[in-house]
């Protein structure tokens, strides 16, 4: 099996690269996050404030930066996003009060989640499926998503390392998360030498002033609002909140945290493997659907389990399923909008999910403070269930171009 699909130009080579460098730091920032805030003496409501800004803060950038695109150019926005991960790094070493960590949180590039939900991503997607052919569109961004779940498995597993700074020198916990910190802002730095090398061609201005949404603008609402609808309830289980559950519940510790997220991560990133295979043969929509629905399912399941042993049989099963629409998603938003629209299309379409992700963890910090009870599970696995009937009866019909011959 081919793993780069066909046709891929070098700019998308370097995509692959700068994603694999953000998932890795992402993947164990996503875990010691919690227990930075926690170290540093913040209860579970304020974790949770913490993360809505954070995802509040890649909101607005990812809104910016889809926009911004035509007039600054998206290589320059790049590196200028390495640039604000660098800074973000220093400044949790840096700073150990709350509102001033909320602030930098808001500003910056931390990510609650392994998943990528970052200013990067509205560049990113557009240049990728400009690098490839349309008949391997697909098969790009499933590699994409493969990179950084694989890559951020990798970093989950990295969040162990306090453990063993604290056992093996004497260091003692929030000193050793915050060498953790440093190492994200370095692969804010390797991504900044990274993305020097893409084309500078990729700088050039648009030369007209035409809306960044013209004839698609009606479709890329309406997938806006539906995607709003599903990351508000992926907001109330981000990586960050269900390791808290965990350590809260079932007392986890965090190197076991650190593996569990590491193999769950392999499991999502396994599935990637057959993410275009499933789209060629039933459609981006209902692979969209289809595959996602039975996970969320899953998540029900996980609130009610009595023990933790079930609980993470539940959370690798769901991890099994839950990502395989990630690549159909990104794919059929590039394909239903002409490629002039594809930055602000890709910016429209993340700014709800960082949106309604932003408000969501706020309510699972306070939901966790009054009840160790799984209940952000419950309304997560409703309201992604809900999202999933909605897709499917709203765009079953709706085919992209590659799907019609």
């Amino acid at each position: 099996m081919k793993l780069v699909p066909e046709g891929v130009s070098e700019a998308g080579r370097l995509l692959y690269w700068g994603r694999a460098l953000r998932a890795f730091g992402d993947g164990f920032v996503s875990l010691l996050l919690p227990v930075y805030l926690t170290a540093l003496g913040f209860d579970a409501f304020g974790v949770g404030i913490l993360t809505t800004a954070t995802l509040l803060g890649s909101a607005a950038a990812t809104l910016g930066v889809g926009f911004g695109a035509r007039r600054f150019g998206r290589r320059a926005l790049l590196l200028a996003a390495t640039l604000v991960m660098i800074g973000t790094g220093i400044g949790f070493v840096a700073e150990t009060r709350f509102w001033p960590l909320v602030a930098i949180a808001f500003v910056g590039t931390v990510n609650p989640s392994p998943a990528d939900v970052s200013l990067f991503l509205p560049l990113e997607q557009s240049l990728l499926a400009e690098s490839v052919p349309a008949r391997t569109r697909t098969s790009a961004f499933a590699l994409y998503s493969l990179i950084g779940s694989l890559v951020g498995a990798l970093g989950s597993l990295a969040a162990g390392l306090p453990d063993l700074f604290q056992s093996r020198f004497g260091m003692g916990l929030i000193p050793a998360l915050q060498w953790m910190f440093a190492l994200y802002a370095l692969l804010g730095l390797a991504s900044w030498l990274l993305y020097r090398r893409l084309p500078k061609a990729l700088d050039r201005k648009a030369e007209t002033k035409s809306a960044p949404l013209g004839p698609s603008r009606r479709v890329v609402f309406t997938l806006a609002a539906l995607f709003g609808l599903d990351a508000f309830g992926g907001g109330l289980i981000v990586q960050s909140l269900l390791a808290l559950w965990l350590f809260e519940r079932f007392g986890l510790s965090l190197t076991a945290a650190g593996s569990v997220f590491f193999w769950s991560g392999l499991l999502s990133a396994g599935s990637f493997l057959f993410a275009s295979r499933i789209a060629r043969r039933i459609g981006l929509v209902n692979t969209m659907v289809f595959t996602h629905l039975p996970s969320n399912l899953v998540l029900l399941a996980m609130a009610l389990a009595p023990s933790l042993w079930l609980v993470i049989a539940l959370w690798f099963l769901r991890c099994a399923m839950s990502q395989l629409d990630v690549p159909a998603r990104s794919s059929y938003v590039m394909a239903v909008v002409t490629p002039e629209e594809r930055p602000a299309a890709a910016s429209v379409t993340a700014l709800p999910r960082s949106l309604a992700a932003a408000l969501s963890p706020a309510l699972a910090g306070w939901l966790l403070a009054a009840t160790p009870f799984g209940w952000p599970l419950i309304v997560a696995g409703t309201l992604k269930g809900i999202y999933d009937l909605l897709l499917l009866a709203m765009f079953r019909n709706h085919k992209p171009p590659e799907e019609m011959t």
